[in-house]
């Protein structure tokens, strides 16, 4: 079979048809049918460096957890992954209950440290690097090392408004309360807009296209609620398996900065009067 595909992720798989997927903007993705079962191939010709390493240890950190359903790891290197095939289904009502409780259980698996999953010091938001660097403080890594230079990055690209600078240092004094109660490092997902979680044949749920790190567990329901796509008795199922601290939905805006920043840098749009409406909200 003549193919573009990559030898490095591809060498030695018996590969039938390689079909290529919709959807995505960081890498381009194909259905791989095989003699051995279909997988998934995602790769980039020039990716950041670390870019699919940090995604493939995510991947492992979230499956080891036990308490989701995260595709395996197949193949890696530099240039992409080789994963598990999820064959896509219908959602249920049931599929939301049963993730709600899910997402919680994965919640329930926490650290000494915020940061990263395995100690790497960077990571990535979408395709936007930050500093996971392990600390002891979520203020540190969320406000300190996430919205002040996702901030400075946007602005720099004139995605932003200048004015979002004086809002942030007046935040600054007040980080620590914004992030609202103090909580264990929660293993969570990152990044869980509609699109990262698949639904299978089977109407049950699974993780994929992970920035996942030791964080503040509000950061996957603010995530959630960014774009829609997932119905309230998911937070329901959630908050029954593992009650959230009052004034969580106060917080949301907060911790929906960090996506809407990248997506400022990467899009322009609405995005940057969006991340500048949530900074005044909270100033």
């Amino acid at each position: 079979m003549t193919s573009p595909l990559p030898a490095d992720l591809t060498a030695g798989i018996e590969i039938a048809s390689a079909t290529l997927l919709s959807g995505g903007d960081v890498a381009r993705a194909f259905r791989l049918d095989t003699t051995s079962g279909p997988l998934f191939l995602k790769w980039h010709p020039d990716p950041s460096p670390g870019l699919f390493e940090r995604e493939a240890a995510g991947l492992r950190a979230l499956r080891a957890a036990g308490a989701a359903r995260v595709p395996e790891v197949v193949r890696e290197s530099p240039a992409g992954l080789v994963l598990e095939w999820i064959e896509p289904g219908p959602r249920s009502a049931g599929t939301e209950r049963e993730f709600g409780a899910e997402l919680a259980a994965l919640h329930r698996t926490t650290h000494d440290t915020f940061g990263a999953v395995d100690g790497a010091p960077a990571g990535f938001l979408g395709s936007q690097p930050v500093d996971l660097t392990p600390t002891s403080t979520w203020v540190e890594l969320f406000f300190h090392r996430r919205v002040m230079p996702l901030t400075e990055t946007a602005i720099a690209s004139g995605r932003l408004d200048a004015a979002a600078r004086d809002l942030v240092d007046r935040l600054a004094p007040r980080a620590a309360e914004l992030c609202g109660p103090a909580e264990p490092p929660a293993l969570v997902h990152g990044d869980l807009w509609a699109g990262n979680r698949l639904i299978d044949a089977h109407g049950r749920s699974w993780l994929i296209d992970p920035a996942a790190h030791w964080g503040h567990r509000e950061l996957d329901l603010a995530m959630m609620q960014l774009f829609g796509g997932f119905g309230d008795c998911v937070f329901a199922a959630y908050d029954e398996a593992f009650p959230l601290s009052d004034g969580w939905r106060d917080r949301v805006p907060w911790y929906q900065l960090p996506p809407l920043l990248v997506h400022a840098v990467k899009f322009g749009g609405s995005y940057g009067a969006a991340a500048l409406a949530a900074l005044r909200r909270y100033a």
